[in-house]
């Protein structure tokens, strides 16, 4: 009779155990069905790898560095280098100060220009006055975003050429990240229709489908869905 009892009380732990392993095995392994459906479009029509454009003229914001030549020498500008200030203005030191941002670097160019042209009169200068301005670092101001499920979350600079593929590379996917529901939101004026582009991860990685291997441009956002961790069992099984 005690030995029924004690066996019987070893097949209530090991129930209770395999009970605790099996919730703990699920936990790591689920949330795979409770996403929403991946959302966006394709569209064959976006800018992509193969088939990528040239960036529109680089609109000038505040941190972005500049370098600013001005002809003719005798105009004395102290200053070769000045960064926009977070109110868009950039500090000629005596020349004054001048607002840029918001600027293609053509525009900036004009606008220093007539901002310097009272000057070289007062000055009597016989030459006209001309203003190169050209962007220090590469880009400063302008990023994307890589968000959800990855190693690095956050924003990343921008150069021009970056795919869906490279910024997801970049970011880094993590045991339960789900590149397979990533999908590109693109930034749009208030009121305007949402931009959400669908993207399929296998066809890019597997086929080298570029369809959606879209390009990426300033203020995008890469959304990567992720499941929960897997659990300690899940991790030993390689759930």
């Amino acid at each position: 009779m005690i030995a029924w009892m004690a066996s019987a009380r070893a097949r209530q732990r090991f129930g209770v155990i395999a009970l605790l392993a099996f919730t703990g095995l699920t936990a790591g392994c689920g949330l795979v069905g409770k996403h929403k459906q991946q959302p966006g479009i394709v569209d064959p029509h976006q800018p992509k790898e193969l088939e990528m454009v040239s960036m529109p003229p680089y609109i000038i914001e505040p941190p972005d560095e500049l370098e600013i030549s001005v002809r003719p020498a005798s105009m004395e500008l102290p200053l070769t280098t000045a960064i926009v200030q977070a109110d868009g203005v950039v500090d000629l030191g005596f020349a004054g100060d001048v607002y840029l941002s918001g600027l293609t670097l053509a525009q900036a160019e004009q606008k220093v220009a007539e901002h310097l042209d009272p000057i070289a009169q007062r000055k009597k200068l016989r030459d006209p006055v001309e203003v190169s301005i050209r962007l220090l670092n590469g880009s400063q101001s302008k990023y994307y975003y890589v968000i959800g499920s990855v190693t690095t979350q956050g924003r990343f600079p921008i150069a021009g050429n970056e795919t869906v593929l490279e910024a997801i590379l970049a970011a880094g996917l993590r045991s339960n990240s789900q590149p397979e529901k990533a999908y590109l939101v693109r930034p749009h004026p208030p009121n305007g229709n949402d931009q959400i582009l669908k993207i399929d991860w296998e066809g890019i990685t597997q086929r080298g489908d570029t369809m959606t291997n879209y390009q990426i441009f300033p203020g995008d956002r890469l959304v990567v869905p992720g499941g929960r961790p897997p659990g300690l069992l899940g991790s030993l099984f390689g759930m």
